[in-house]
């Protein structure tokens, strides 16, 4: 297909540019549920306004050694507290808030002051009420706390705006442009006109898309295309930008500028799918825009209304109304969240799991669909000898010494995956060894022309009937790769090399329909191949499609989405990244062949390649959600309880104090209960 006149959904304008804009616009990830706007000074909307959405304002937050300074500071004041030293544990706590909390203090007080009642004016209150009844050490510590889990979770998704910078790098800055005269000349790629001829090299970069004018090769598209094998190029093929030419020279007719190319085209999907996003909000957020404007007016009213409605002294009821508001504090609520979340993040880490955040883990129990790429993902990425047989009443022996000899001298993943196949046999008597571009090769062996090669050479020589025809079929079938050894006669030996299937993509695929979510498979792969490989892995042929560009990946993602519910995609390369970026969860490979964008863009890594972690990662969502709103009925329903008591008059200081740091550390032994979510992998697995 001609990428000059594909009609695109992934956009238009330059790469460049678009990265620009999103390295300025969207400065905080949309993980963290900011949709993202540019603004005239090319500030992102969140730096201003997020405090009053929901309740973040990323620009207060200090750095690590600042954190790891307060910390330490305010586990110092815990100490001096318990002594019973008052002054060095005062002055402690002080410097731990100012290190600390100075900034998030300060933007609580707009908040209040705006009648914005987000996280930051939590904090503020939280702090607050501590020092007024004496409690700078836990002021201290909770503000620390609070800091640490934000930087941490903030953190750990900048990455993503900085793996696309990394993928324009894959297209060479300039190209080697064929003048009228004949002579070459380097130019800039955005100096080279639409038409223009240019020279790619054996073993360089593809500067533009284009189309093969003159010269054959074999080209790399993993980059670009996520697939393993080497794609065949001869005049009238497309050449994708950012792949890799192996060796023969070709001349190509550019037929996209730098913006309009596959590889721009991926860059702005990313981009488009982060923005697009819909913003999963953590509990604390969404309960604080009721639970917060709640407390203060009943403080006040209790403040105001307790003298003349119910015969309290204006001391008493400023008392009760300052005991209300500490017992309401939000401690037990910021405390838990970070130690619920990091003990599941532990956890899945240690099994092979890395969870980006909280909103990633939180949205995994939600799926309803989960669509995985096939090769490198459903299956190993390495090309394997899975079959051969003599045919033409060969001996079978002298075939497979033959095949190997003529595979071994090829670097063509499929001869390599022949040649390993093999027995190792002597190869001193190959001679006038030649390729044949698309084709394959032929050499003397002995005094013998043999051909190793597709159908195409073999239908070229003469040598493909029925028979042969039907047996090709079955392997077809299969998903295998058919590669054919004859001589000057007939057809010797037939080799068959398929990408097996992980084995453990039965067992994940199983565990997903039990836990509710329905596989299917998009795939660049021929759609054969994909189906015969979706029936391995048990997924029904009808949620098994083929053949698609990473834009059609995008648009049936979205059809997913709008039909069946919350989606996840499961992919390992630079063209599963748009769809990784659009789904309601992204699950990417993260072993040696995945690539970095992939990994970047993805909410959940699988370090060990293992698929059996995808329905792990559910589980522990599901039971992450359960012990998080364990902690929110705890620490409410105590809070209730007391608050009860200080609308009676009957709450003092310390029980505002027990009921503040005892639910946080009721929450946050709960919490650790996730440490054992999952259970220890079996020896050897």
């Amino acid at each position: 297909m001609n990428q000059s006149s594909t009609q695109s959904p992934l956009g238009t304008g330059t790469a460049r540019a678009a990265v620009h804009e999103h390295g300025q616009a969207h400065e905080h990830d949309h993980k963290h549920g900011h949709d993202h706007k540019p603004l005239p000074d090319n500030r992102a909307a969140g730096c201003s306004s997020c405090a009053g959405d929901d309740g973040h304002d990323h620009d207060v937050l200090p750095g690590w050694p600042r954190i790891t300074a307060a910390l330490l500071f305010a586990a110092g004041a815990e100490v001096a507290h318990w002594l019973q030293w008052t002054q060095p544990g005062l002055a402690l706590a002080v410097v731990a808030i100012a290190l600390s909390g100075l900034g998030v203090y300060r933007a609580g007080l707009k908040d209040l002051a705006r009648l914005r009642l987000g996280i930051n004016a939590l904090m503020t209150v939280a702090v607050t009420g501590a020092v007024l009844i004496g409690q700078w050490p836990e002021a201290a510590m909770v503000m620390a706390l609070y800091v640490a889990a934000e930087r941490i979770e903030h953190g750990a998704m900048d990455r993503a705006r900085h793996a696309i910078r990394d993928l324009l790098q894959l297209a060479p800055a300039s190209a080697d442009v064929l003048q009228a005269d004949g002579s070459l000349q380097r130019l800039p790629v955005q100096q080279v006109p639409l038409g223009a001829t240019v020279r790619v090299a054996p073993g360089a970069h593809v500067p533009l898309d284009g189309l093969v004018t003159q010269g054959s090769s074999a080209v790399n598209q993993a980059p670009i295309t996520g697939e393993s094998q080497l794609a065949d190029k001869a005049p009238g093929d497309d050449l994708y930008a950012g792949s890799v030419n192996q060796h023969g020279e070709l001349l190509m007719q550019v037929t996209a500028l730098p913006g309009g190319s596959l590889l721009a085209r991926i860059v702005r999907a990313v981009e488009q799918a982060q923005a697009s996003k819909a913003p999963v909000q953590r509990f604390v957020d969404r309960f604080a825009a009721i639970y917060t404007p709640i407390v203060f007016v009943a403080a006040l009213l209790l403040a105001l209304l307790a003298p003349p409605l119910m015969g309290w002294s204006w001391g008493d009821s400023v008392y009760q109304a300052l005991a209300l508001l500490v017992i309401a504090c939000p401690c037990a609520l910021v405390i838990s969240t970070p130690v619920t979340v990091v003990s599941a993040l532990t956890v899945a880490a240690r099994r092979g799991i890395l969870i980006k955040g909280g909103s990633a883990l939180e949205a995994a129990r939600g799926l309803r669909v989960l669509a995985l790429d096939k090769t490198g993902t459903l299956t190993t990425g390495h090309p394997t000898l899975v079959h051969w047989q003599a045919l033409g009443g060969a001996d079978a022996g002298h075939a497979a010494a033959v095949g190997w000899q003529l595979a071994s001298r090829s670097e063509h993943p499929v001869s390599r995956a022949i040649a390993s196949g093999l027995p190792a046999g002597a190869g001193n008597g190959v001679q006038d060894l030649q390729a044949l571009p698309g084709r394959g090769v032929q050499a003397q062996i002995d005094g013998r022309r043999w051909l190793l090669g597709n159908l195409r050479l073999m239908r070229e020589q003469g040598f493909v009937d029925a028979e042969l025809q039907a047996l090709l079929a079955q392997h077809e079938q299969l998903g295998r790769s058919v590669t054919l050894l004859a001589d000057d006669d007939a057809v010797r030996a037939l080799f068959a090399v398929a990408d097996p299937l992980r084995p453990q993509a039965r067992q994940a695929i199983a565990e997903l329909r039990s836990l509710g979510v329905q596989p299917v498979v998009l795939s660049g792969d021929n759609p054969a191949t994909v189906q015969a490989v979706a029936a391995e892995a048990g997924i029904d042929a009808a949620d098994a499609r083929g053949g698609l560009l990473p834009e059609d990946k995008l648009d049936i993602l979205a059809e997913l989405q709008q039909g069946r519910g919350p989606t996840g995609m499961t992919g390992d390369g630079i063209n599963d990244a748009p769809a990784l970026a659009r789904a309601d969860l992204g699950f990417a490979m993260g072993g040696a062949h995945s690539t970095a964008m992939a990994m970047e863009t993805a909410d959940v890594v699988l370090m060990n390649d293992d698929l059996r972690r995808i329905p792990d990662t559910i589980r522990l969502s599901q039971r992450t959600h359960g012990v998080l709103w364990q902690n929110i009925s705890l620490a409410l329903g105590v809070k209730a309880v007391f608050f009860m008591l200080a609308l009676l008059g009957m709450a003092t200081m310390w029980m505002a104090v027990l009921a503040d740091m005892g639910v946080s550390l009721l929450v946050v032994a709960n919490g650790l209960r996730l440490r054992r979510a999952l259970p220890e992998p079996k020896s050897g697995s």
